[in-house]
């Protein structure tokens, strides 16, 4: 069972060419972790997946195309959860109003946001003063 407190904060720009950078990031994290070997693997997919989806939503919605602009991702583990915070400067959206995508269509966009809520747990978005928050959380232990 993970016991340990793990904080990691990031910013990268606001390009995409960072995803896979970000999405390695997540999975050591993953593989690190004092649980079940098992589940390792799987959260590691998991936590990538979520995490890459996320940053790519808020670099490609971002409120200017400025590549002095960044994300910050904040990843941390307290006792059985993993919580990610992805924040932005966007317009923001309404998580509510985003629908299930229709599956069966072959379309290339779309369906980050059921790919998140999928495998995380829990997923909230707010608006800060200081931009918004995409926060996921997931029971690991």
């Amino acid at each position: 069972m993970c016991e340990t407190a793990v904080n990691l904060d990031i910013v990268v720009p606001n390009e995409t060419r960072y995803l896979r950078f970000v999405g390695a990031i997540a999975e050591q994290l993953a593989k690190e972790l004092d649980i079940q070997e098992d589940k390792r693997d799987t959260l590691a997919f998991h936590l990538n997946l979520a995490l890459t989806e996320a940053v790519a939503n808020a670099i490609q919605y971002s409120s200017s195309a400025n590549a002095k602009d960044s994300v910050r991702i904040c990843l941390s583990v307290k006792d059985a959860y993993l919580s990610v915070r992805v924040f932005d400067h966007g317009g923001g959206f309404d998580l509510a109003a985003v629908p299930t995508p229709d599956l069966d269509e072959l379309r290339e966009r779309g369906r980050g946001i059921f790919f998140i809520r999928s495998v995380m747990d829990s997923v909230q978005y707010r608006k800060t003063e200081s931009g918004n928050v995409l926060e996921m959380r997931k029971k690991i232990a």
